[in-house]
């Protein structure tokens, strides 16, 4: 059976973590969910909660025991949660958290306590960081190229940037620079706002002023919407750009007419229809937001839903194949999981096909990205 405890955020300080106990199979694969369903971030966690109600009950013939926990985006609270998985729960499989900040967080404490980590939002995935943790999100770097082939096919040769003040916002700047500058194009102006913020117009009258032909901002779910709407009030005409955080519903519900025309990228989950018959991601696509549809009304399909309910299509891989060679409640478990995640391959999800290694601990290739535009308030896919 498969039981969820939603709490409040934690808020007291982390303690180090104690040494693991000696530990004993059980007859539950437990799983810790630490995701950001208040502040700023809960545009992204909540869709990422939800979608656990359409995740397997058990996999391998064993229940699944999910615990989830909120965060509130903030990275103390998140290592907190992680650290009552290790010591509390005893936790097999640590997922989380919804933004970046907190994810590194959350993968500093598995890899510290030997638990593979899935980690729901993008973030630097450094050797310390390497073993234990995997990313569902797209590669910034997969899913910039398709904005940037994008720019130069448009004749960009100007580029503003506006983006969040934290490792997110530095993710997308220095892709930014590591691509787009070699291709040909000139970053003239660089701005940063807070996750929290309500205005954004002296950084926008900056990069109206600079007048660059494109602006990409990095920024995820609903904020992204306030850098695109003060764009288009204070009379920008060119072409703007958002990463695959803001792919989302929210974002069209928020930004109103100030979307329209916009370039996104996204991961498929957001247009599984339109792909062909073969493409590995059209069915769980399908699957996920037939279901998350069905329940929360039309068109609230988000990318972020993808990130949690594609870590339990990848466990139905390779949860079977660890059970094979060890019991759950063990260290010898979470290695096997650990291993299988290497050794299983074409992991198909609604986002893309995993095929991870020792040293690719995104393991996605083109097969997870997608360039969208919004047309009379819906998403058009750009071909």
């Amino acid at each position: 059976m498969k039981r969820f405890y939603l709490t409040a955020a934690i808020t007291a300080a982390a303690l180090a973590l104690p040494a693991l106990p000696a530990l004993s199979q059980t007859s539950e694969i437990t799983i810790g969910i630490t995701t950001t369903t208040t502040g700023p971030g809960a545009a992204l966690g909540i869709p990422e909660r939800n979608a656990l109600e359409f995740v397997p009950k058990e996999i391998g013939g064993v229940p699944l025991k999910v615990i989830v926990l909120d965060d509130g985006g903030d990275p103390t609270t998140a290592t907190t949660n992680a650290r009552r998985f290790v010591t509390e729960s005893k936790a097999d499989i640590i997922m989380g958290s919804a933004l970046t900040p907190p994810t590194i967080a959350v993968s500093n404490v598995a890899n510290e306590a030997g638990i593979p980590h899935f980690g729901l939002a993008p973030f630097p995935i450094t050797p310390e960081r390497m073993k234990w943790s995997v990313a569902m999100p797209q590669p910034i770097p997969i899913v910039g190229k398709v904005l940037y082939d994008h720019m130069k096919a448009k004749g960009v040769k100007t580029l503003g940037y506006i983006g969040y003040s934290d490792s997110y916002g530095d993710l997308w700047f220095n892709d930014l620079k590591a691509q787009a500058v070699p291709m040909g194009m000139t970053i003239v102006d660089e701005e940063r706002f807070a996750r929290p913020d309500t205005s954004v117009t002296g950084q926008v009258l900056k990069l109206v002023a600079a007048n660059p032909d494109a602006i990409l901002v990095g920024a995820s779910g609903t904020a992204a919407a306030l850098p695109q709407t003060e764009l288009r009030e204070r009379g920008y005409k060119g072409l703007i750009y958002q990463t695959h955080g803001a792919a989302s519903m929210d974002f069209i519900r928020i930004a109103g007419k100030a979307a329209e025309g916009v370039l996104m990228a996204s991961g498929p989950v957001m247009d599984p229809e339109d792909q062909p018959d073969t493409a590995l991601t059209k069915k769980p696509g399908l699957a996920l937001n037939s279901a998350y549809e069905a329940k929360y009304g039309p068109n609230s399909r988000s990318q972020f839903a993808g990130h949690s309910y594609d870590a339990f299509e990848i466990l139905k891989r390779v949860i079977p194949t660890a059970l094979k060679t060890a019991k759950p409640g063990t260290p010898e478990f979470r290695e096997a999981i650990r291993q299988a995640l290497l050794t299983e391959k074409e992991l198909a999800a609604s986002q893309g096909v995993y095929n991870f290694t020792e040293k690719d601990r995104y393991g996605l290739d083109e097969r997870s990205r997608i360039l969208l535009t919004v047309k009379d308030g819906k998403y058009m896919l750009v071909k």
